[in-house]
């Protein structure tokens, strides 16, 4: 995995604990200042996306590992391709 990949993951579990951390002060102190339908709104706002911000790494790396071994089975193609002692050769008499 390459450094910009591992960045965006990093990116993405940090507003994910942003989003807990906002949720979290909604659920206990916004029932000082908020009325209770726009509390449940926000909650369940935060609390989604910081779902989401988690469940996307996991993505980002089952990708990451497709497109990895996609990559090494075309090598790995090209190369017995091209490996002069993986072709065939005729029998000798």
């Amino acid at each position: 995995m390459n450094d910009k990949t591992k960045k965006r993951i990093y990116m993405f579990y940090a507003a994910g604990v942003v989003n807990l951390l906002i949720g979290a002060y909604v659920l206990f102190f916004g029932r000082s200042f908020l009325p209770d339908d726009k509390i449940t709104m926000l909650i369940l706002f935060f609390l989604g996306f910081a779902a989401l911000d988690f469940w996307m790494p996991v993505m980002i790396k089952k990708k990451a590992a497709q497109d990895q071994a996609m990559l090494d089975a075309q090598r790995k193609a090209l190369g017995a391709a091209n490996d002069p002692s993986a072709q065939s050769q005729p029998p000798k008499n």
